[in-house]
């Protein structure tokens, strides 16, 4: 009659036990219970080290992933504008927080006169990442996060970037065509309400309730009216160029290069309206 088997581990206890992966004697001190059996510690640490760990995914992709790249990514952009601005103002001695004094706000801003009777092109879209204090900037980044972070998913990322700065081109137009030619406008309110625009036509075309975008529309309207100091037509400009954007991507569904033309020729035909309306006015004033 043969000994009896003893653990491998522990040579003085017998035992009829043996490990389920490599077959080797294991006693119950020495052995784990698996999905079939059991095994030994060097088999169950040997299991572990094959296991990889999960990966932890970076914060910033867990952000982008649930708020969109495209809307933290502007946000970054006017948050850098602002920081810009009140360093400027630090240098020449100003308080950071009126960083609407500083030079290089005034090189961004947008006046009509200053657009074409000198050529400067770029305030169009730059006045639209500019803001006036930190509680401008907190408002607008705040509504830019919920509103851009739900469009940005409906429409997918270039186009959502399309609309906000088709949008915000809008507003500038409305700006140069009825506004004030010598008075100074900047922020991303415009291009903002084009992203609520945007949300009033996927609202209809999918047939959902339009109530709630109409009421904040309403409620923004009235505080554009009675808060000095607010851009009524660059808010009015933006919407209806958001409106028009989203407008060409939904009647343009599943045809890429349509909605690609029509957003193109809706930019030009906004900048080329931007620059001659500037004209008559610099001619005017």
């Amino acid at each position: 009659m043969p000994p009896p088997a003893t653990c491998y581990r522990h040579p003085d206890r017998a035992t009829g036990v043996s490990c389920g992966r490599c077959g080797r004697p294991i006693c119950p001190e020495c052995m784990t219970s698996a999905s079939v059996g059991f095994q030994c510690p060097e088999c169950i640490r040997e299991g572990q080290a094959s296991v990889r760990a999960p990966r932890r995914t970076p914060a910033v992709r867990s952000a982008g992933r649930r708020w969109g790249v495209i809307t933290l990514t502007l946000i970054a952009l006017n948050v850098a504008v602002f920081v810009a601005t009140a360093v400027s103002a630090a240098v020449d001695g100003i308080n950071p927080f009126d960083n609407q004094l500083s030079r290089l706000f005034d090189d961004l801003l947008l006046a009509p006169v200053l657009v074409q009777g000198l050529g400067e092109d770029w305030r169009l879209i730059t006045s639209a990442f500019l803001h006036i204090g930190p509680a401008h900037l907190a408002l607008n980044m705040l509504a830019l996060l919920l509103f851009g972070s739900e469009l940005e998913r409906a429409l997918g990322r270039w186009r959502y970037l399309a609309v906000y700065l088709i949008a915000a081109i809008g507003g500038s137009v409305a700006i140069e065509l009825f506004g004030d030619p010598a008075q100074p406008v900047a922020g991303a309110s415009g291009a903002i309400w084009g992203l609520m625009g945007a949300f009033g036509v996927l609202a209809v075309t999918s047939r959902g309730d339009v109530r709630g975008i109409l009421t904040l529309l309403a409620i923004n309207l009235a505080i554009s009216v009675l808060v000095p100091g607010i851009s009524l037509l660059g808010h009015l400009g933006g919407l209806v160029a958001g409106f028009l954007a989203a407008g060409i991507v939904v009647l343009a569904r599943r045809r890429t290069e349509l909605q690609v033309l029509g957003l193109m020729l809706l930019a030009a035909a906004l900048t080329i309206t931007a620059l001659t309306a500037s004209t008559v006015t610099v001619l005017d004033f």
